[in-house]
């Protein structure tokens, strides 16, 4: 699983007040990016694309703020 580069086109821009992953960000671990992608594998290498925060602290920003968007749901 090599980058071809092909992931540039799908590059995502931060976004600003909210987290990548809260917004639909995706990254690959291989490519080093932030795609703005529907499936769940990399356009350009094919590896699996990160949907969730690996570190403790964002994790938890992450579920409050879900927590947060479905208690307003309800």
């Amino acid at each position: 699983m090599v980058c071809k580069g092909i992931c540039v086109r799908h590059k995502a821009m931060k976004p600003v007040g909210t987290g990548r992953y809260s917004s639909g960000q995706k990254r690959c671990q291989v490519c080093e990016i932030f795609v703005k992608w529907d499936g769940l594998f990399c356009p350009c290498c094919g590896y699996r694309l990160r949907t969730r925060p690996r570190n403790l602290k964002y994790k938890a920003k992450l579920t409050a703020k879900k927590n947060i968007a479905e208690y307003q749901l309800q």
